[in-house]
């Protein structure tokens, strides 16, 4: 097991070998089950695992007799097989067994390992691609036609091996490379002969650059047009929305700027199972020379319409040609390239953006190589859509959808108390954030703890919240949800502070507000898929403490300045509410400031923090619970909800 772990690992980390969760390798071994006895098992490789990071609970156990029995059954369903390798795991508590389960346990050798190498697919998916793999390959590789994986792949593998022993690699078109051995250092080892083999025999090959549309500049950055995509991708489903991930490089600039990118991008993917992450084909729209971000709108527009007429075409043309009644999946591409800007990759989440972006990018460099030497050439179309609508594929990324799913929240003043504990509120209801802060040190310690987008910024300054969201759009799309958060809580006697001190307060909780709540409705009008902005206001704002007029004049203008946004902006979809909150343990209510306030009120630290109705302290997650509510309520706007245990004098009319 250590060893299948270790070469697992080599094979998983390469990229050019394998890719989120693609492959699979397997063990023979035997296992003491909880009935004392020893069991021959195959140790496979589990959905949901990624070949890079496996551990060996990562490889269920599965009795090897049971599967061996069924080498002769004729047909066997997906779900009876499914159903069946689960039932003879060692422990059902394990993840669900490789589809190719059967394939392993049919080669009869202790070590398998499977990847879907960009070389063998470059081999592979291009006219005379079988013709070109028997020059390649010597008399110990059997080239075997494209099966659908599973148990009628499983039979065609043991035919094959069955008239050919002596083998010891399998190239499946279209599909990628099994090799397999007595020991795991050997398979490895075949792995890499044989990919290599693959990868000099195109090296020879005579190149022809792949012909590109002429360079031209337009007058928007990805940034800005990153809304406008977001929008439409919800346009026929507003409550679905995208996380959208832009990306850029040589590999992607041939690719997207060839002439004939309509024709090669849409003959499939580089491996059948990359369907369910990027569709049949992306969405491609080339803008005009010099067009404005108006113009790229009815562009964008267009091509959406007819993308999703395409999409429409495709499910209609082939949901009969294969088993089992289909309901469509929703029409929007998970890959917009954009010609001359780049590639925006889409996911119901960050991570299902990347990954698609991922494999795009392998897409592309498999497919643009082929072009040069030949004409790419994959399955039948028929054959990819069963791939996406094939029930075991489609539950590798199915899963119960959160609250916040595709919503983008963006949070100031991020690292405080309040702050990180609305993170994590909204985090847990599955929204991507970014969160903003001034303070560089502790951003950093929570940058090397979290892996969401964390970016240094100053809220009072309008340039540095302009590249903060600039940011925000290419790496997440654009905005949902902004929670205005930042601020600093100055103190002293109204009529004897100084008018610098009353000035930067101002800056720190008013205008640092109005800030990024300006920059935020840019981007929330472009998407038109409403949006909300949720303010920090303070129940200062309505109940002025003594001694605290510097901290309670921004806030009072804050509450004006929130009700002003559900005014101006509601027609648009975007609402506008607010917290007011008190007595909150957090950065700016640190002990020195209770131990003030308490002493300005002439009451004790435990009598100031439990002064309201309810008697109770009121903490940093009550204020998150209610931004939550906040911005899940649709109905509400130009609304403060009070978080502060019940104080009269603060209450609103």
């Amino acid at each position: 097991m250590a060893l299948r772990v270790y070469t697992t690992r080599l094979l998983g980390r390469n990229s050019e070998l394998v890719l989120h969760g693609g492959g699979n390798t397997s063990v023979k071994t035997t296992i003491k089950d909880i009935d004392g006895k020893k069991y021959d098992v195959l140790c496979v490789k589990g959905s949901g695992w990624d070949m890079a990071e496996i551990e060996p609970e990562g490889l269920p156990a599965v009795k090897l007799q049971p599967l061996l029995s069924l080498k002769n059954k004729k047909y066997l369903s997906d779900e009876d097989m499914v159903s069946y390798q689960k039932r003879n795991l060692i422990n059902i508590k394990s993840p669900n067994p490789s589809v190719e389960t059967f394939l392993h346990a049919f080669l009869p050798f202790k070590f398998v390992d499977h990847t879907h190498s960009d070389a063998i697919m470059n081999v592979t998916n291009r006219a005379s691609g079988y013709n070109f793999c028997k020059k390649i390959f010597g008399n110990k590789v059997s080239i075997v036609p494209y099966v659908m994986p599973g148990f009628s792949l499983a039979k065609k593998i043991n035919e094959v091996y069955s008239k050919n022993p002596n083998i010891n690699c399998l190239i499946l078109m279209n599909h990628g490379i099994f090799t397999f051995a007595d020991s795991a250092k050997e398979t490895y080892s075949l792995m890499i002969k044989y990919v290599s083999q693959a990868e000099r025999a195109i090296k020879k090959l005579k190149v022809k650059k792949i012909k590109q549309i002429k360079s031209f500049a337009t007058k928007f950055k990805a940034h800005e047009i990153s809304p406008i995509i977001r929008g439409l991708l919800s346009n026929d489903n507003p409550d679905q929305k995208f996380v959208i991930n832009y990306k850029m490089n040589n590999h992607l600039k041939y690719y997207i700027n060839g002439k004939n990118v309509r024709s090669y991008s849409s003959k499939g993917t580089a491996t059948p199972d990359h369907v369910i992450r990027v569709k049949p084909f992306p969405l491609i729209i080339t803008p005009k020379k010099n067009s404005s971000l108006d113009d790229f709108k009815l562009t964008a527009k267009k091509a959406f319409e007819n993308y999703r007429k395409k999409y429409i075409s495709y499910f209609n043309k082939n949901k009969n040609k294969v088993k089992g009644k289909k309901v469509m999946l929703d029409t929007s591409p998970r890959v917009i390239l954009v010609q001359n800007v780049g590639m925006f990759s889409v996911g119901k989440d960050l991570n299902a953006a990347k990954i698609a972006g991922d494999l795009t990018e392998t897409n592309a460099k498999v497919i643009a190589s082929v072009e040069e030497t030949s004409k790419y050439k994959f399955i039948p179309e028929k054959d990819l859509f069963d791939v996406e609508y094939w029930s075991l594929e489609q539950a590798k990324i199915k899963r119960k959808k959160k609250l916040l799913e595709g919503n983008v929240v963006v949070i100031t003043g991020s690292t405080g108390t309040i702050g990180f504990e609305t993170y994590k509120m909204f985090k847990s209801y599955g929204a991507e954030v970014a969160l903003l802060d001034y303070n560089l040190e502790r951003l950093n310690n929570l940058k090397s703890k979290i892996n969401d987008l964390c970016i240094h910024c100053d809220v009072t300054n309008k340039k540095s919240i302009k590249n903060a969201f600039k940011t925000i759009c290419e790496k997440l799309g654009g905005i949902d949800i902004l929670i205005s958060n930042a601020g600093s809580a100055p103190s002293g006697a109204i009529g004897e502070v100084s008018d610098d001190l009353l000035r930067k307060s101002f800056e720190d909780n008013f205008f640092s507000h109005q800030n990024c709540a300006s920059e935020a409705i840019k981007i929330m009008k472009k998407q038109n898929i409403n949006g909300c902005l949720l303010f920090n206001i303070s129940k200062q704002s309505v109940n002025p403490g003594k001694n605290f007029g510097p901290y309670g004049l921004p806030k009072s203008a804050l509450l004006s300045l929130c009700k002003q946004y559900a005014v101006d902006y509601g027609s648009y979809g975007i609402r506008s509410n607010g917290i007011n909150a008190d007595r909150i343990r957090s950065g700016l209510m640190n002990d020195k400031m209770i131990k003030s306030r308490a002493k300005a009120r002439s009451v004790s630290i435990d009598n100031y923090m439990r002064g309201n109705l309810l008697l109770n302290e009121v903490k940093a997650e009550d204020v998150a619970k209610a931004f939550l509510h906040l911005a899940i309520s649709k109905k509400t706007t130009g609304a403060v909800l009070t978080v502060d245990g019940g104080n009269i004098a603060a209450s609103l009319r």
